[in-house]
C-alpha cells in the first residue's frame, strides 16, 4: 500500500496513523495503536508503544522509548536516550489498570539522557537539560537541570538564562534621572530613599511620594526553599511593587513579547510591575524576605494564572 511517509527497510511501522512526510528510520518500531503527526523524524532504535500520541514536526532521537500514556505536542524535541516512565512502582508481570499520562507540550525540548517520571507535564517551550531527573511538573518556558531537576532560567521570547539577571544600585538609577524602564511593558526599577551612617541604614518610604501608586495592601513572602518558584501569574488591574527586604531572589518579567530578569538583593531597590505583566520569582536565598505592595485588595478573580490565557489576552508570543 502506497504511503506518503517514509519507513526505512529495517524499520517496522505497524500503524497507519502517520502523517505525511514523516520519516521512520532503521530499527525503529512503532506499534499499531500509535498516532504520529506530519513532518516527524523518528530516528534509529526508537520504540513507540500503542497508547502514544506524537504531534507534528517532532524529532525523536536514537534510543528513546515512548511508553503507553506519553503525549508529545507539536515541535517537540526528544534527545538521545531520554527516558519516559509510566509506573511509579513497577513489578515484573504486574500491570497497571490504567497508565499515567505524561504530557510534553508544544515546542518543549528534552535533553539527552533526561528522565521524566510518570504523570508529569512539561510545559510549552520548556527545556529539560541533559541528564536531568524531572520529578515535578515543569512550568511553561522553564529551563530545568539537575537531579532532581530545578529551574535555572526561562526561555521566553527574549531568553532569560542562568547568569543573565540584571543588578541595580540606587545611585546608578538616580544618576540617570529616576526610575529606569526595563523594556517589558511599563515595568520599571525604582530607587528608594536610603540613608546610612555609623548607626546603620534606613529606607523610609512615603507611599504617595516614593511609590508609583498608592498601596492598598502589603504582604511578605519568606521561608521559600531555594528550589521552589513563586508568582507564575499576572494581574488584570492590580499594580505591584516588589522589594527584597532581606536576602535575594530572581524576578522574571514578560509581557509575552519582551522579557527581563532582575536580581533583587537590597531593600533600597524595587521593581514596579503594572497590570498584564507575567511575573515569576525563583532562586531564593534561604533568608529571603520579599515585600510586595499592591494597589488593590486581594481578589482571586483578578489573577491570570494560566500562561496560555495570558498569551491570548495579550495577543503576543509565538
Amino acid at each position: 500500500m502506497a504511503t506518503d511517509f517514509f519507513v526505512h527497510e529495517k524499520g517496522l511501522c505497524e500503524t497507519e496513523n502517520v502523517g505525511p512526510r514523516t520519516r521512520i528510520w532503521a530499527f525503529a518500531h512503532v506499534l499499531p495503536g500509535a498516532r504520529i503527526g506530519a513532518d516527524c523524524n523518528i530516528c534509529d532504535g526508537v520504540f513507540i508503544e500503542n497508547d502514544v500520541q506524537v504531534g507534528d514536526r517532532v524529532t525523536i532521537k536514537c534510543g528513546v522509548q515512548l511508553w503507553d500514556g506519553v503525549r508529545l505536542g507539536d515541535d517537540v524535541f526528544v534527545g538521545p536516550n531520554a527516558t519516559f516512565t509510566n509506573d511509579h512502582f513497577p513489578r515484573s508481570r504486574q500491570y497497571q489498570e490504567k497508565v499515567l499520562q505524561t504530557v510534553v507540550e508544544s515546542e518543549a525540548s528534552i535533553g539527552a539522557n533526561a528522565t521524566i517520571l510518570p504523570g508529569l507535564r512539561v510545559g510549552r517551550a520548556a527545556m529539560v537539560g541533559a541528564g536531568a531527573v524531572v520529578t515535578h511538573d515543569v512550568p511553561h518556558h522553564a529551563i530545568v537541570v539537575g537531579n532532581p531537576a530545578r529551574i535555572v532560567g526561562y526561555t521566553f521570547p527574549s531568553e532569560v538564562r542562568t547568569g543573565s539577571a540584571q543588578e541595580f544600585r540606587p545611585e546608578d538609577i538616580e544618576a540617570q534621572g529616576g526610575p529606569r524602564d526595563l523594556g517589558v511593558g511599563k515595568a520599571q526599577v525604582w530607587p528608594l530613599p536610603h540613608f546610612k551612617d555609623l548607626r546603620g541604614a534606613i529606607v523610609p518610604v512615603e507611599f504617595l511620594k516614593d511609590l508609583p501608586f498608592e498601596p492598598k495592601r502589603q504582604f511578605f513572602v519568606f521561608g521559600v526553599p531555594d528550589n521552589k518558584v513563586r508568582g507564575e501569574h499576572a494581574h488584570k488591574e492590580c499594580h505591584q511593587f516588589l522589594v527584597a527586604l532581606h536576602g535575594s531572589l530572581n524576578l522574571v518579567l514578560t509581557d509575552g513579547e519582551r522579557s527581563a530578569e532582575i536580581r533583587l538583593n537590597r531593600p533600597d531597590i524595587g521593581v514596579y510591575m503594572p497590570p498584564m505583566i507575567w511575573g515569576i520569582q525563583y532562586n531564593f536565598s534561604v533568608d529571603t524576605v520579599l515585600g510586595v505592595y499592591a494597589s488593590h485588595p486581594y481578589d482571586s478573580a483578578e489573577y491570570i494564572r494560566e500562561f496560555d490565557e495570558f498569551r491570548r489576552l495579550t495577543r503576543k508570543g509565538s
